[in-house]
């Protein structure tokens, strides 16, 4: 058992590592890519050497790191077979199509344009040019679709059915795969948090040429599409966020819980606005869950049901199967201990199901396929030795949601006021404060960076034990290998992701502040 323990650890924290480095390439990609393609049009529209030279002179950033974040992005995608082929094999005939479609689709648009983008200048007709940008960026786009719909359905899984005798998940409804709330509000939040960190990183970078007095012209220009592209990215992205949390409240209410310290659920719940959590605290105690907090009235139910009188579960009444209408009468849910004797039902019938198909009893097959079909919603709960076993990290849950939403109001309160000022040249250019303000623009491009790794914390450490969502624990997804290879790759994974990453950022920087000191108003 402890061996196991070691290879789920150390297989999770790989791909968490892998997953990391990749989100720190791919949401500038999705940003950078539509800024750049607005530049061009306007470069298009106006026929100025100027918009032609500020659009180069983003293509170039947006390219090194288009390419970075694929070299990630395909090692990820390997691990699936390496470290989680139980996994793999238990729903990869769901799981496999998004990302059959996603290097098919995605990566051959990504690929086929991005070349013409770069090489095509002077080639190709201006107008095919435009067109082959807009397609590299709307392929990048295209590409987050088919891994957030996967994303989202491990999540949430819809549109399957089981097959004991082949012991698979069979896809019935791609439709419901893609179209599924959970995979709407998660495509458009994620990209939305990918346009926002683009116009950050646009605003930035321009500030600290502005703070070096260099290329303002270019740098005004630049300022005010990234102002575009971030406020819209930012307030859309609170937008689908907050659809997000009503998803998440139906399908995965221990995440909520765990998302706000939350123990003991009520009707018109507040949310916990600023709060320090009791490390003291445990399930089932009389203990105060939080040290210090500031709450907003009935803010969870709001967020969790749009509704303020509605009820939110804490952990307690979810491991009790514990719940109440709005009208303050109690309502019997399936507790956690009735959910892993369910799932080890499903466990042994599967198990019997297999034995009759040797035997070639069909009459047994036929009436276990029922028994199966009956308990298998809960087939993952049989990996658990008791009810805590489904509490995800709280304290690691509850301050990243809180990192991720206070972050995120800064930022709209940021790209708001970054917005107003760009169109007012004389208090973003000549002000007394204006050095503070450019300051503050490039610190914001790592608090970007942190505010969106810590929504990916909440998503997926928030929904542990769960690699499937109720029907597959970590502990069942793995490979049959020892700690050791985990451990040795991880460790490899770990130094060349970051060589690149240096590697990427030195690049960055490096061109950055060469072509700082050339004329970025003209390609001459």
């Amino acid at each position: 058992m402890e061996n196991l323990i070691n290879v789920v650890d150390w297989s999770r924290a790989q791909f968490a590592l892998t997953a990391i480095y990749h989100w720190l390439f791919v949401p500038l990609t999705l940003g950078l890519g539509i800024i750049v393609a607005i530049m061009e049009s306007i470069y298009l529209h106006t026929k100025s050497e100027r918009w032609l030279a500020t659009t180069k002179f983003w293509m170039l950033l947006f390219g090194i790191n288009f390419a970075i974040g694929v070299a990630t992005g395909i090692i990820l995608e390997f691990e699936f077979g390496t470290n989680w082929s139980n996994y793999s094999w238990f729903v990869g005939d769901i799981f496999g199509a998004p990302l059959a479609i996603e290097g098919i689709l995605a990566f051959f648009m990504e690929s086929t344009f991005i070349a013409v983008m770069f090489f095509g200048w002077g080639k190709v007709s201006p107008k095919f040019h435009l067109t082959a940008t807009w397609l590299t960026a709307i392929g990048a786009c295209i590409s987050a679709l088919w891994i957030l719909a996967a994303n989202a359905w491990m999540q949430c899984p819809v549109g399957m059915e089981f097959n004991p005798e082949t012991m698979r998940n069979e896809m019935v409804s791609f439709s419901a795969i893609v179209t599924s709330p959970m995979a709407v509000y998660k495509f458009f939040h994620t990209v939305m948090s990918g346009w926002t960190l683009g116009g950050i990183f646009v605003v930035g970078v321009s500030c600290w040429m502005l703070l070096k007095r260099r290329n303002i012209e270019h740098c005004l220009r630049s300022i005010k599409v990234g102002a575009w592209i971030g406020t819209i990215g930012i307030v859309l992205t609170m937008a689908t966020g907050d659809g997000s949390a009503v998803t998440v409240a139906e399908h995965q209410p221990m995440k909520l819980a765990a998302m706000e310290g939350l123990y003991d659920g009520n009707s018109g719940q507040d949310l916990v606005a600023i709060g320090v959590l009791n490390p003291e605290k445990k399930v089932g105690d009389n203990l105060d869950p939080y040290i210090f907090e500031i709450s907003l009235p009935k803010g969870l139910s709001i967020l969790a049901n749009h509704d303020k009188d509605s009820f939110v579960p804490g952990i307690n009444d979810i491991i009790a199967g514990r719940s109440f209408s709005t009208d303050g009468n109690p309502v019997n849910t399936i507790s956690d201990s009735d959910r892993i004797e369910r799932g080890r039902k499903a466990q042994s019938a599967l198990r019997q199901f297999g034995e009759a198909k040797r035997q070639g009893d069909t009459l047994a097959m036929s009436q276990l396929r029922i028994d199966i079909k009956k308990h298998f919603n809960f087939l993952g709960y049989a990996s658990l030795q008791s009810p805590s076993d489904a509490i995800p990290n709280i304290p690691l849950t509850f301050y990243s949601f809180r990192v991720m939403v206070g972050i995120g109001s800064f930022l709209l309160v940021f790209l708001l006021t970054t917005f107003f000022l760009a169109y007012k040249r004389p208090e973003l250019e000549k002000s007394k404060w204006s050095k503070w303000f450019y300051r503050l623009a490039i610190i914001s491009i790592p608090l970007t960076y942190i505010c969106s790794v810590s929504g990916w914390v909440v998503a997926e450490v928030g929904r542990q034990p769960w690699i499937i969502q109720d029907l597959m624990s970590n502990s069942m997804a793995i490979s049959d290998i020892s700690a050791g290879y985990v451990q040795t790759t991880f460790c490899i994974f770990a130094v060349l992701f970051t060589a690149l990453l240096i590697a990427d950022i030195s690049i960055m920087v490096k061109q950055i502040r060469k072509k700082s000191l050339e004329n970025l108003n003209s390609t001459k």
